[in-house]
């Protein structure tokens, strides 16, 4: 019954927001053009057929020779231009990516007789022209050649990304991540819920900057992966790494096997994809944990199928499924001696979607969708019960090493959403495209958390004569979110430019309140009644516009304008509601239901030219202001028979934050032997909060705070990065990644006893020094080789080296300066040099 009430409830949602909208979301359809010309008179070819193989999909040029296919899914195919009285041209490895255009221009010579079909690849375009804002497009050939762990790594190879991926000096967790244009974040601890193998991915969009309206729940980035699609010949993929062949100790000891197939279920018109990766690894700590766990410590598969039906030229139907688990158990220094102690943890996620695509007729084009999205974690074996919740462990005499205990956490979460999407495309004129859509998603969150902790100093010991705090939460909600958005774009390519502009409007109903609360605010000893947080309706208008001028035949500025907002996580409005309402216990953090969306307001210029041997070079300047951040100032001493005799953190929408920067990049994506691409940044970003529990903590430590502005944790002043991929004649390739990045800030406020400051240690001012710099060299090495014996499969062996140069790179240092803290921490270093053997068969 329940289910079928929320079926209901969600197609009225779908239905009224198609119904009051016209706009396109997140899209992973993209549109091929060009102009069809006389090889010897150069004048335009009309009724020229421009046929797309695989996708059986075709369309005439008009009276000037020019031809537009619109909604071609993301992909890599091949394109035939046919006329008669002329030689037939076909180019191969045509690529059509995600929102932009692929433009293919073709020259015919004219026959008398039939002569042998011409045949060329198409090579990458040097400028992707019609990109109003800071844009990179990664291809899936990229991501499985280059030293990364996952799809997401690569974001922290871009220009305005710090190593920890906060783009353009936001917050980790100001991110949107989307697979086939569908979210796939997880709104209660905000990273990405699901990992794909990198053999289903047929590409990546990141956006880093000035993403159109069609986006949105981001602050900082859109990543947007396009997984493969099967054609018409069946392919099969394999690959097998390790790294503890020979037992070096600096290695993780970790497999890693991944496998794909793809092709045609029937021929013409049913396509499958089929992908899986496993990974084992003991972890870098695997000395200590092989005392108390058997192997395999963390677990990590990951799973693709997707089936395609090509029901006509203009119309498909598609259906996939994705699924992800990670099983692992935590590794903290202090625990090396009490590490069965720490609780086992487990996180999964799974997603179904059916995608219809239809072009009706030349002018118009939709694409509609409904999925389900589920992500489930735990911490912990048992049943509640079970939880020793408040008996604290126990610690060595010196208050350094855990030696007996259970850390008392256990914690059940999921988070379910039905997500319904209407996309479309209308052509008003030739040049001129209004784009529309909307999306409604009705959300089921679940959460249930036992956590106590010790009371800590700033200095990290702790007090062993107060009581633990309480993180502990349970709560279930319904919320519902929507969006529409339209925007508007105009082509003058001929004369050297391109008009985006638009609006996106969201709105989330948070469906809970807050009741109002007795609290005692630290400058009084009265009692107040505080007003109860509402969370109703949540809504936001987005408008954003984006130029592009071609100043000559090499050199193109843009400029982009935006007002960019996100919700906060569904922990910041929830956590610990139902304890304050109950008055049951205490719990520290609180949620606030009545928080408002964050906003960022940004703006970037930026200039390309394209220089001699296909290199390409480009400036942007960007400047960002961000309002409404999340932290929990309202730390008070409350009303024991409410709050406990500690009071709690309310979350609130208090901070605010700036950054500003230069990035410079040298690129070159075409070349026999030599490609890659170098870039340069200067970012500042500084602002009065640098994560959402910032509050909480310094209220305990009751530290004068000094200046109120401050570097943030991720302030990088200067970056830079350099991937290059070297191919040589022998068929070994290269590919190098290098990061060298000046140091991080943190807070240096020393103290000899670890419970108050050095004497003369001053006023308590946060990031106010700086860590080492980093640096850091990855190499790949890949011998291939096709056997004769097997014409169609592709052999390569090759050879993965993290952090070639061993460097000591500094993680995190202690308010006293040390790296690793008082105990020397192994974690105050990144880990040192990793090599992996592999193999890998294509065929």
């Amino acid at each position: 019954m329940r289910s079928c009430t929320i079926i209901r409830r969600f197609c009225r949602l779908v239905f009224a927001c198609a119904c009051c909208s016209d706009l396109l979301l997140a899209g992973t359809n993209g549109i091929l053009e060009g102009t069809v010309r006389d090889k010897k008179t150069h004048e335009g070819l009309p009724a020229t057929n421009v046929y797309v193989a695989e996708l059986r999909q075709g369309v005439a040029t008009d009276t000037d020779g020019r031809y537009r296919l619109r909604n071609i899914p993301s992909g890599r195919y091949t394109v035939r231009f046919t006329h008669i009285g002329y030689t037939s041209y076909a180019v191969r490895e045509v690529v059509i990516n995600p929102d932009l255009r692929t433009i293919l221009d073709a020259e015919l010579d004219a026959s008398d007789v039939e002569l042998d079909e011409i045949v060329v690849i198409q090579e990458r375009p040097l400028v992707q022209h019609d990109a109003t804002g800071t844009m990179y497009v990664v291809s899936g050939e990229d991501l499985t050649a280059l030293p990364l762990q996952d799809v997401t790594s690569v974001v922290g190879l871009k220009a305005g990304v710090t190593i920890e991926g906060n783009i353009r000096g936001g917050r980790a967790n100001e991110v949107s991540y989307l697979i086939d244009g569908l979210p796939v974040k997880d709104l209660m601890g905000g990273s990405i819920g699901t990992v794909l193998p990198l053999s289903s991915v047929f590409g990546m969009s990141l956006y880093t900057g000035g993403y159109d309206p069609e986006y949105g729940n981001a602050l900082s980035g859109v990543v947007n992966i396009i997984t493969r699609t099967g054609g018409d010949e069946h392919k099969v993929y394999a690959r097998v790494d390790r790294d503890n062949l020979f037992r070096i100790t600096q290695t993780s000891q970790t497999t890693d096997g991944e496998f794909s197939m793809s092709g045609p279920l029937v021929a013409g018109s049913l396509f499958y994809t089929l992908a899986a990766r496993g990974i084992g690894t003991n972890t870098r700590w695997w000395q200590d944990l092989e005392r108390y766990f058997p192997n395999t410590i963390d677990r990590t598969y990951n799973g693709f199928a997707k089936l395609d039906y090509v029901v006509s030229p203009s119309l498909r139907i598609g259906g996939q499924v994705l699924y992800s688990r990670h099983d692992w158990r935590d590794y903290e220094y202090p625990w090396r001696y009490n590490l069965g102690g720490l609780p086992p943890e487990r996180k999964t996620s799974n997603r179904i979607a059916f995608i219809v695509s239809h072009a009706v007729g030349s002018s118009f084009h939709y694409s509609a969708s409904l999925s389900r999205y589920h992500i489930g974690s735990s911490i912990g074996d048992g049943a509640r019960g079970d939880v020793a919740a408040a008996n604290p462990w126990e610690y060595d005499f010196f208050l350094r090493y855990v030696v007996a205990g259970t850390r008392a956490w256990w914690a059940r979460a999921s988070q379910e959403s039905y997500t319904g999407k209407f996309d479309g495309t209308v052509i008003l004129e030739k040049d001129h495209a209004l784009k529309f859509g909307a999306e409604a998603t009705l959300y089921r969150l679940n959460s249930d958390i036992i956590r106590y902790e010790p009371r800590m100093t700033f200095f990290g010991k702790p007090i062993a004569t107060e009581p633990q705090i309480d993180y502990g939460s349970s709560y279930r909600y319904f919320p519902r979110a929507g969006a529409v958005y339209v925007q508007d774009r105009i082509d003058v390519l001929d004369q050297g430019g391109l008009l985006n502009f638009g609006f996106r409007y969201d709105f989330l109903d948070a469906r809970a309140t807050r009741p109002p609360l007795a609290l005692a605010p630290h400058d009084t000893s009265g009692i107040v009644l505080t007003p109860p947080a509402e969370g109703g309706m949540k809504q936001s208008f987005s408008p954003r516009v984006g130029v592009m001028m071609q100043l000559d035949e090499s050199s193109f500025l843009t400029l982009s304008v935006g007002l960019y907002t996100q919700y906060p996580l569904f922990d910041h409005l929830y956590t610990g509601l139902d304890r304050v309402a109950l008055s049951k216990s205490f719990s520290a953090l609180t949620g606030n239901p009545g928080l408002e969306p964050e906003r960022s307001r940004v703006w970037e210029i930026s200039y390309k030219r394209v220089l001699p041997m296909n290199v390409v070079v480009s400036a942007t300047y960007f400047q960002k202001n961000t309002t409404n951040l999340i932290d929990s100032k309202t730390f008070v001493p409350g009303d024991s028979k409410i709050s406990g005799s500690y009071g709690f953190a309310e979350f609130v929408n208090d901070p605010y934050a700036e950054s500003s920067g230069l990035e410079f990049t040298v690129s070159r994506d075409r070349g026999e032997w030599l490609t890659g691409d170098i870039s340069y940044t200067y970012m500042k970003a500084e602002g009065t909060s640098g994560a959402e529990h910032q509050g909480f903590n310094l209220a305990q430590y009751g530290f004068p705070v000094g200046p109120s502005v401050f570097p943030l944790s991720w302030d990088q002043r200067h970056s830079v990065t350099a991937t290059v991929n070297l191919k040589t004649p022998e068929q070994i390739d290269a590919h190098l990644v290098v990061h060298a990045r000046s140091g991080r800030p943190y807070t240096y406020y020393p103290s000899s006893t670890g419970f108050v400051p050095l004497a003369g240690a001053g006023i308590f001012s946060l990031n106010n020094q700086r860590m080492p710099a980093y640096t850091n060299i990855d190499l790949v090495l890949e011998h291939y080789c096709t056997p004769g014996w097997w014409p169609g499969a592709r052999f390569t062996v090759y050879c993965d080296v993290r952090n070639l140069t061993d460097e000591q790179n500094v993680a995190w240092m202690d308010s006293n300066g040390r790296v690793g803290g008082e105990l020397s921490d192994p974690s105050g270093y990144f880990i040192g040099r990793r090599t992996r053997l592999g193999l890998r068969i294509a065929f």
